[in-house]
């Protein structure tokens, strides 16, 4: 790719083993995002493209680094295009992270799972040296769907000969006697994003077939108590709504051979008033403990649609400045009842 500068003006010229349409997106749609992102104008012209006005340099360097992403085999969506636009900005690299270089399993479709942002792969690497990880961060950054992932990935390397899902039922206060229908109908409603990670992975008819002879099993939180499980690749998911005395049972059901991912959002906490979360105290309590690393994804990991992260950003806000609010407002409590009251 060869640059051409004038005044406030850049012309690229696009390299002949680029496909332009996979460049510039569906009607142009990439284009039209760095123009956004840049305040610049982008113009087709033959093989080259003419940026005019705003962030000239910004806007080039983006189209430089949405190329080197195709040159390394892989394909541009919304998502990864809004994302590598956004770590430019910072004078970061998509493409020289790596960050979709490795491949973490295939669905049973033959479709590649790999990390989509520098967290997730930071995440993955952490799964892969060590034996217990906790992975804190907002929804829709992966960290349960990732970690179905590796699990799936060690069973079929015989790495574990278990996978064990749980998650706590707090909306019912893990008493559901009063919910219609047997035990397991009664605590799928709460299990529902576990299965469906595992039906997207391993299909369907797969993953019940798994879930029959107990290869998988998907359970309440507080049907973990008593067990010791060897071998197992063990996911607690929704941790933050788990308490103190929970999340110690949990972790202490680690036997030989087992390896232990917590995953979790602190900012969505749905405990009973009064009450701690376990999450929140295993950060204070284990940060020390060798052999465990804790992964922080952000709103830059969200790999949902785009609106999601808008809306985490929205509450992001609003939640600091009613904490500002409150430290700005005056203390009362000590002051002298005024004269006649």
């Amino acid at each position: 790719m060869h640059l051409s500068d004038t005044e406030n003006t850049k012309i690229i010229e696009i390299a002949d083993d680029i496909d332009r349409e996979d460049l510039f997106g569906n009607l142009d749609s990439n284009l039209r995002m760095i123009e956004e992102a840049t305040k610049s104008e982008i113009i087709q012209r033959g093989s080259s493209l003419v940026i005019k006005g705003g962030d000239t340099e910004l806007a080039s360097g983006i189209v430089h680094e949405l190329s080197a992403i195709l040159e390394k085999g892989e394909t541009l969506d919304e998502q990864k295009v809004r994302y590598a636009i956004g770590l430019k900005a910072e004078g970061k690299s998509y493409a020289g992270s790596n960050v979709g270089g490795d491949i973490i399993c295939f669905t049973t479709r033959g479709r590649p799972i790999r990390p989509k942002t520098i967290g997730q792969k930071a995440y993955v690497k952490s799964m892969k040296k060590r034996d217990v990880v906790f992975a804190i961060g907002p929804a829709g950054t992966g960290k349960t769907y990732i970690a179905v992932a590796m699990a799936v990935n060690a069973l079929r390397n015989k790495e574990v000969e278990k996978i064990i899902l749980a998650r706590p039922a707090v909306e019912a206060g893990e008493n559901l006697g009063f919910l219609p229908g047997d035990l397991q109908e009664k605590v799928d409603p709460y299990l529902r994003p576990l299965y469906d990670a595992l039906y997207d992975i391993l299909g369907r008819d797969k993953a019940l077939a798994l879930k029959e002879k107990e290869v998988i099993e998907v359970v309440p939180l507080a049907y973990m108590r008593g067990r010791t499980l060897d071998s197992s690749f063990i996911i607690l998911d929704e941790a933050q709504n788990s308490t103190r005395e929970q999340m110690k049972m949990f972790l202490t059901r680690m036997g030989f051979g087992s390896r232990i991912v917590v995953t979790g959002d602190v900012t969505q906490i749905d405990l009973p008033k009064g009450s701690r979360s376990g999450l929140i105290e295993a950060t204070h309590i284990l940060r020390d403990v060798p052999g465990i690393d804790f992964c922080y994804l952000k709103d830059a990991d969200v790999v949902r649609n785009e609106m999601v992260k808008r809306i985490i950003n929205a509450y992001d806000r609003f939640d600091k400045e009613r904490q500002a609010a409150r430290h700005d407002r005056p203390d009362t409590s000590q002051q002298e009842p005024e004269a006649g009251k």
